[in-house]
Formats: structure tokens, C-alpha cells, sequence
């Protein structure tokens, strides 16, 4: 690999990659978020996501999974980071950090989700908590949904909470922000989905409903469920039957119970 450029000091840069931790505005204005972790970069690289850059440990000896990525065609410019500063924007320990990237976003497209005969969606509205939505993308690219959308006034899908919480899989199930339902309706006009919310007090219990055609599951809010808005797009509620004390669960568990039951009856 050639020589690299070098990057030893709090500059212009590193401020500009620091802010895109912290800052969503900085990062929906750059166009760029960070991503960490073997696993995360891995798969972003894989899946074709394009890096404007690769930072990697100066002076550090690095595994041969960092050399092979530095090596690689993968795009991006490679720079030399003082250890110190990379372990800032990694978060983790000085020691531990030797790699990070900056990948671009993709354009908030619903297009990017296919929508085929057998189409399984799941549409989370305005989440609050990163690590939920990281949850919930991990959750519906394991039981085999085509995409997520988020909506509304909701946590970032770029911070790296929710990055980190979904372990690389934001990087192969089609991941979109749309600010409005009628984007999504338009989306959907003729297409035969079935939209399914779920609620604690839905209409029909979860085992007793077909999810083997066409579906966009509705997720709603950690604290206040869907929206008046989207209760009234549903075609039906569902509710998980429940034991014990507990009346509820945590949105992205509930909505991932959801996903298993429509793996299985899909099988």
C-alpha cells in the first residue's frame, strides 16, 4: 500500500469525522456517517456501500482482515491516524481501535426496497431510541423482510447506536426515511400489501393471522404505539398473546416476535 496521508492532530478533518458521531445534521449535510467494528465494515464493503475514506492506526500492527480491507479495491482514501485520535472516533479503547470507515449514504428511495409476490416489509413510526431501530434492522434482515422504513420525526438510522445495534445488517436490508405517509401510500397504491399494525390490544392475536401474502407490518413509537394517522391505514391489528405480569413488550422485540411468525409461516 502506498504511503498515506497522515493525520496526527485535532484538524479541520478530524473535527468534520468527529462531529458525524454526535451531530445528525453535520451528517445528513455531509452525506456521510462512520462506521466501526470488524463486522459493520465488513459488510458495508461487501454490499458495494461506497467509503470516502478508511482510517486506520498509525504505527500500529494491524490484523490481516485491516491490511487485506486497506489493500483491497474498495474505494475510499486511506489515512494514517494517530492511534489516540482513532480511538475517538471508533469509541472504543486506545488499543482496541485500528480501523474505521466513512461510508456514504444512500438516497432515501423507496424504490431501493423490492416489492415481489411474496413481499414482507416493516414500517417503524418515529422511533426514539437508536437501538431500537438497530435492533429492529438486525431482527427484519434475519427473518427475511424486504426493507424497513422509518418514518416521521425519528431517531437517526446513521447514528452510530443504531449502526452498531443492527451488526452490519443496515448494510443489506434496503433502510429508508420518509417524512411522510403519503409517500408510502403512493408506494403502496395497487400493489395488494396487506398493512398489519401491531398493538396490545389488536383486533386478532398474532398466531391466529395470515402473514403468508404480500405484508408491511406497522411498528409504532416506543412510548405512544402507531400514530392515529397509520392505525387508520392498517387493513387490521395484531397483538402477541401475553403471560405473566408483562402487558407489553419493547417495540423492537414485539416487532421482532412479529418477523419470527411470519418466517415461520412463510416456511
Amino acid at each position: 500500500m502506498p504511503r498515506a496521508p497522515r493525520i496526527t492532530t485535532r484538524n479541520a478533518r478530524f473535527q468534520q469525522w468527529h462531529a458525524l458521531l454526535t451531530n445528525r445534521t453535520k451528517r445528513l449535510r455531509a452525506g456521510e456517517f462512520l462506521v466501526q467494528g470488524v463486522r459493520p465494515i465488513t459488510l458495508a464493503v461487501e454490499h458495494g456501500w461506497p467509503t470516502s475514506a478508511l482510517l486506520y492506526a498509525e504505527g500500529r500492527r494491524l490484523s490481516n482482515w485491516a491490511r487485506e480491507l486497506l489493500d483491497s479495491p474498495a474505494p475510499g482514501e486511506r489515512i494514517a491516524m494517530a492511534p489516540e485520535l482513532l480511538a475517538e472516533l471508533s469509541e472504543r479503547a486506545e488499543g482496541d481501535a485500528e480501523l474505521v470507515a466513512v461510508v456514504r449514504m444512500p438516497d432515501d428511495d423507496l424504490a431501493r426496497i423490492r416489492v415481489g409476490p411474496s413481499f414482507l416489509g416493516v414500517l417503524f413510526d418515529r422511533p426514539t431510541s437508536p437501538g431500537n431501530l438497530g435492533t429492529l434492522i438486525r431482527s427484519a434482515d434475519a427473518f427475511g423482510a424486504d426493507g424497513l422504513v422509518v418514518t416521521g420525526h425519528a431517531a437517526d438510522v446513521y447514528d452510530p447506536k443504531s449502526v452498531r445495534a443492527s451488526t452490519g445488517s443496515l448494510f443489506s436490508l434496503p433502510t429508508v426515511r420518509v417524512p411522510s405517509p403519503q409517500e408510502v401510500d403512493d408506494w403502496l397504491a395497487d400493489r395488494g400489501i396487506t398493512v398489519i399494525g401491531t398493538d396490545e390490544h389488536g383486533e386478532s392475536a398474532l398466531w391466529d393471522t395470515d402473514l403468508t401474502g404480500p405484508v408491511l407490518l406497522l411498528v409504532g413509537n416506543e412510548t405512544t404505539g402507531l400514530s392515529n394517522t397509520w392505525r387508520a391505514r392498517c387493513d387490521r391489528t395484531v397483538h402477541i398473546p401475553m403471560h405473566g405480569a408483562a402487558s407489553s413488550l419493547n417495540a423492537a422485540n414485539a416487532a421482532t416476535a412479529t418477523l419470527y411468525e411470519a418466517a415461520r409461516q412463510r416456511r
